[in-house]
């Protein structure tokens, strides 16, 4: 029986600086202790609430980055914002705005959201905020109802940006 090396020659001379902005780009990634770049870099801003719990605000891997599902904290306050659905959906949007714009992005270039809303009634109220943050051609989007969201929100919203030109 004869076999055969199939194995992709490392490539590790070509370094990964994404496609962040000028200013995350003037740093290269860490090697990994097996010498390879990672293909994958941690994004966070203060324009944005921190994570509250054992996740990143966003990960860009390669021509991609998943922004975690925001739920509506002001990031200056802390505190989930006031004034129902709309001003929740206005707050969680914001928020994925402020991580996609430190990571160099906008929100054209937003490829496919997720909405998890506490009372599946109140998604045309949200949608009348989603509109505006979203002209043009639209997102590809998925929404659906759920028992519960964290600190008692009543919305949270992920999404996934093409960072690829």
């Amino acid at each position: 029986m004869k076999f055969y090396n199939l194995s992709v020659p490392r490539l590790t001379h070509l370094p990964f600086y994404g496609n962040l902005s000028s200013e995350q780009s003037k740093t290269p990634p860490k090697k990994r202790k097996d010498g390879l770049i990672p293909m994958k870099k941690v994004i966070a801003t203060s324009n944005a609430p921190s994570a509250i719990g054992p996740y990143s605000q966003a990960i860009a891997a390669g021509d991609f980055l998943y922004v975690s599902g925001q739920i509506p904290i002001d990031p200056a306050t802390g505190n989930i914002v006031e004034g129902g659905i709309q001003a929740q959906s206005r707050q969680s949007l914001t928020n994925v705005k402020a991580i996609v714009e430190a990571a160099g992005g906008s929100m054209a270039d937003v490829v496919k959201t997720t909405v998890l809303l506490k009372n599946i009634s109140d998604f045309a109220a949200m949608n009348e905020v989603y509109a505006t943050f979203f002209t043009g051609d639209c997102p590809a989007r998925a929404a659906f109802a759920v028992a519960d969201l964290p600190k008692g929100a009543l919305v949270e919203i992920e999404a996934v940006v093409y960072t690829g030109k």
